[in-house]
């Protein structure tokens, strides 16, 4: 479905108007200015495939599918410029194996947005991509023959009862030039953990857990020193990236469930219970310039698939880090969309795609 116009101000307020939170983000939303800083269809499952309801008709076991220096505060761009250091990357010989992560935890979570709210205004392609304990609740009928409703209802439910634990970002001018802050030769993008997925207590779908911890994510220091999602939030909302919808352009592969943890981080609470109040939400946010690969892809004969065979198709390789980490998956759904646009979409222009998530389309 194409995201429907900005949500009535007064059907939304409820929804935020009982915190300071919330009603900073109303003022983002009603003044189009950035605040300062400061169930489903079937039963819930558990983590443990023995212990669920015996009601459960189905496997739990699902997977899951970031120049100017001037403005910073003293003591965080000493900080920020000092993390830098740290991760000078080597000297390869192309600018693609140039690029480093840089990784995000709670202790250095305002300087790394002290150097993003920098970035937001040279740098306004933000690709974007999230890892998540996996799915929980499946339906009783195959995908293809949900409605939109009905998927909305499943990614409601998945959502609501789980946690995010990382946030890849990779920012990027119109030419696909990446951030150097200010260290020639040197190109960087981000990656966010979080601490609010805890492994002893929280829902989790164990195929999408092994698969994380494979690829190298340590749980137990995202529960130690990850980020609040809640500060997260704030330093988010005034970065530069959100509610500036003329000027950010958001890019994702497959995002349904990326835009979900954003909205439900962002609000502070479960999600709308309509999908046309999420999708109203995900307008007044992130704007109208929000382009789904996948979705995308549906009018290229040829391409088909996750976001590996993709860009493998389109000859598009993995810059850095390894496949199911966010912040390098943020960077090859970055490289794949200006591959995409470049190679086929030269005369139908993107932007006619661009507000559309894909699985959430009218039929």
């Amino acid at each position: 479905m194409t995201i429907p116009g900005n949500p009535c101000p007064a059907s939304l307020s409820a929804i935020w108007a009982d915190s300071v939170h919330h009603a900073r983000i109303q003022t983002c939303y009603l003044t189009k200015r950035r605040p300062s800083p400061s169930s489903c269809l079937l039963p819930r499952t558990v983590r443990d495939p023995l212990k669920r309801s015996s009601l459960c008709p189905f496997n739990p076991n699902g997977t899951s599918p970031k120049e100017k220096e001037q403005n910073l505060p003293s003591r965080r761009k000493s900080e920020a410029m000092s993390l830098i250091e740290q991760e000078k990357p080597l000297s390869p010989t192309s600018m693609e194996q140039n690029t480093s992560i840089r990784r995000v935890w709670a202790e250095n979570l305002e300087a790394e947005f002290d150097l993003i709210r920098e970035c937001a205004e040279r740098f306004p392609i933000a690709a974007m991509d999230t890892e998540f304990p996996g799915v929980v609740h499946r339906s009783r009928c195959h995908h293809h023959l949900l409605t939109p409703s009905d998927r909305y209802a499943l990614l409601k439910a998945n959502v609501d009862s789980l946690h995010l634990i990382q946030v890849g970002l990779a920012l990027s001018d119109a030419e696909g030039n990446l951030p150097n802050l200010g260290i020639e030769g040197a190109r960087f993008i981000w990656e966010f953990n979080f601490r609010d997925f805890d492994i002893f207590r929280d829902d989790y779908a164990i195929e999408s857990i092994e698969l994380l911890r494979d690829n190298g994510i340590d749980f137990e220091k995202n529960r130690t020193k990850g980020i609040d999602s809640r500060h997260f939030a704030e330093l988010l909302m005034s970065s530069g990236l959100l509610c500036n919808d003329s000027i950010v352009s958001w890019v994702t592969f497959h995002s349904v469930y990326d835009f979900g943890y954003l909205i439900k981080m962002l609000t502070n609470r479960k999600l709308p219970r309509t999908m046309e109040e999420f999708l109203g939400l995900v307008r007044m946010f992130f704007g109208d310039k929000v382009f789904d690969v996948k979705h995308m892809i549906r009018y290229c004969d040829g391409l088909y698939g996750g976001l590996d065979r993709v860009a493998k198709t389109l000859r598009v390789d993995r810059a850095v880090g390894r496949c199911h980490q966010a912040g390098s998956d943020s960077l090859l759904t970055l490289h794949t969309f200006l591959k995409l646009r470049k190679d086929l979409f030269v005369k139908n222009r993107a932007d006619k795609y661009a507000g559309v998530l894909h699985g959430l389309e009218l039929l």
